[in-house]
């Protein structure tokens, strides 16, 4: 079997440092892990350079403004890392013969919806974070028509921050919280979702377009909160459900964004976990 060589931009993310779980076990890979400090990705020249130096054969971008509120009022900087970079490295994988795997959001709908959002609805995000991450997707199909997209939603792992690991400190911390209820999605565990990319890019064949990928089942964040808590063993914390309008944020976030698998699980035949068992698994990590 030939060695692939696999470059990860934003590999000092969630999502990018299980990335490298996956593929620091597997012997035919050789990867190269960047982020801002090895590699610009808002840098055409920069982005050239690596591929032409590295014979790069796949490409994850997992590098994204994800500040959903700062975006509303960082709209440059937000369009920089989530339209332009994505675009580049687009162009370069195309350019280079390379294959792009480009992660989006469940932020490009509105979340008005009532069933599992599939790739094929309509768009019409509501944020800044999400119209700049569809015009992402855009350009990179556009430009290398032959990428994967895979959009996910309520990203967790033990690394950096997340709703996860924010809520296990506030349940420690506090004798009381309040968590909104009338937003239902998929929490989504990084490890779960690198998996997946790696079963795409280990494919005989190359199963190009857009995909949705998050863990299966649905629930409201303020569900998620007490079984967070209580796989944590937290009992010292009062979480009380509110409502979206008694906690406003700069961002509108979508009240429902759960994500139809269908596709990804007929394409690659796999089972996708449930969302309390892989979030059983994290939290074990977070507490040994």
């Amino acid at each position: 079997m030939e060695k692939k060589t696999i470059l990860v931009a934003g590999a000092n993310g969630q999502l990018g440092r299980e990335m490298r779980t996956v593929l620091d076990s597997d012997q035919f890979v050789t990867a190269i892990y960047t982020d801002v400090d090895e590699l610009d990705i808002t840098n055409a020249q920069a982005i050239d350079n690596c591929l032409t130096s590295n014979k790069v054969d796949y490409i994850v971008n997992c590098a994204a403004f994800t500040a959903v509120d700062a975006a509303e009022s960082n709209v440059e900087l937000c369009t920089r890392l989530n339209v332009e970079a994505p675009t580049l490295l687009a162009q370069a994988a195309h350019k280079h013969g390379a294959r792009l795997i480009h992660i989006s959001t469940d932020y490009v709908f509105d979340g008005t919806g009532c069933r599992p959002y599939r790739e094929d609805d309509p768009v019409c995000p509501a944020s800044v974070y999400g119209r700049t991450k569809l015009d992402g997707e855009r350009h990179v199909i556009d430009v290398a028509p032959e990428s994967i997209i895979v959009r996910t939603a309520w990203l967790y792992s033990p690394h950096g921050k997340n709703f996860v690991k924010t809520m296990l400190k506030l349940g420690r911390e506090k004798e009381q919280l309040r968590v909104v209820c009338d937003q239902v999605g998929t929490p989504t565990c990084a490890l779960d979702l690198a998996s997946v990319i790696k079963t795409f890019i280990d494919c005989e064949q190359w199963h190009q377009g857009i995909y949705h990928f998050s863990n299966e089942g649905a629930i409201s964040w303020y569900d998620f909160t007490l079984a967070i808590h209580r796989l944590a063993g937290i009992t010292t914390c009062h979480v009380l459900p509110c409502m979206t309008e008694d906690y406003p944020t700069p961002a509108r976030r979508p009240h429902y964004s759960v994500l139809d698998k269908s596709k990804i699980k007929r394409t690659l035949g796999i089972e996708i976990p449930h969302w309390e068992e892989s979030l059983a698994q994290c939290i074990s990590t977070l507490t040994d």
